[in-house]
């Protein structure tokens, strides 16, 4: 019915692609046309495809036109290797991406951001005034019409009451250890235990730590000649293009997000 609805208004489709979860017994789809020949105007598609598809079939959709650039706001702290890298590929033209502003709890990398003439606003966090500072990110990210945000090595832990407001265009990063290791040091951890792999996943943020639905994974082999130092470097490498990769996939719309796991059309 999808395509029937296309043809009917001459749309031209470029790219189609689809998947079931028997399980659950539940169809994904993709789809992308031209617009430029379509008989309906941008406007009237989302309630027309409404009418005409979704409803006799139950069906949950999002519409979306490339010609909007979506706006990411950065959250981060010290950490500089996942900033640096976003900010290269969205200099370069990798990410087709507004980036309207940078938080911060922390001014070490203000620099940095600056350079690159985003505005950079400091905003220091502790448990007396989390919710305080929350309300003032939420109202800056509603200020700049962000339409995801993308936690770059922030140290902090979002409130679900933060979360709730951009329920899966939240994307964040953690490394990833067979075993797991936590704390301040993971790597050194890893390093007394002589781990043989180390990882990074990017994820959506759910109020659970570090487990909603995930977007990308990687690994690195390790060696045993490999110092702390050089496994901090290989990881960070690793949490770098892991998360630039799943930025990539939402700005493209290729990500669905489903019982707390994703659906990804490469």
């Amino acid at each position: 019915m999808v395509s029937n609805f296309l043809f009917t208004y001459q749309g031209n489709i470029l790219e189609v692609d689809q998947h079931v979860d028997e399980e659950i017994g539940m169809f994904f789809m993709r789809v992308s046309w031209d617009l430029d020949s379509f008989g309906l105007e941008k406007d009237l598609i989302a309630a027309a495809f409404q009418k005409e598809v979704a409803d006799s079939l139950e069906m949950k959709f999002e519409l979306h036109f490339n010609t909007q650039k979506p706006r990411m706001a950065l959250f981060v702290s010290k950490l500089s290797h996942c900033l640096f890298d976003i900010l290269s590929r969205y200099y370069s033209g990798q990410f087709d991406v507004e980036i309207p502003l940078v938080i911060s709890n922390h001014l070490d990398l203000k620099k940095v951001v600056t350079a690159f003439r985003i505005p950079f606003y400091h905003l220091p966090i502790d448990k007396t005034n989390k919710a305080e500072v929350e309300k003032q990110q939420l109202e800056l990210l509603q200020k700049h019409k962000v339409d995801f945000l993308v936690l770059a090595r922030y140290m902090q832990i979002l409130s679900g009451d933060f979360i709730k407001e951009y329920p899966n265009k939240i994307i964040n990063i953690h490394h990833s250890f067979l075993p797991a290791f936590v704390g301040a040091k993971p790597y050194h951890a890893a390093y007394e235990r002589g781990v043989k792999i180390i990882g990074a996943t990017a994820h959506y943020v759910t109020e659970e730590l570090d487990a909603g639905p995930i977007i990308e994974q990687e690994v690195a082999r390790v060696r045993h000649h490999n110092s702390p130092s050089d496994l901090v470097q290989i990881g960070q490498d690793v949490e770098k293009v892991v998360l630039s990769k799943a930025i990539k996939y939402h700005l493209e719309r290729k990500v669905l997000a489903y019982r707390n796991k994703t659906v990804i059309f490469y």
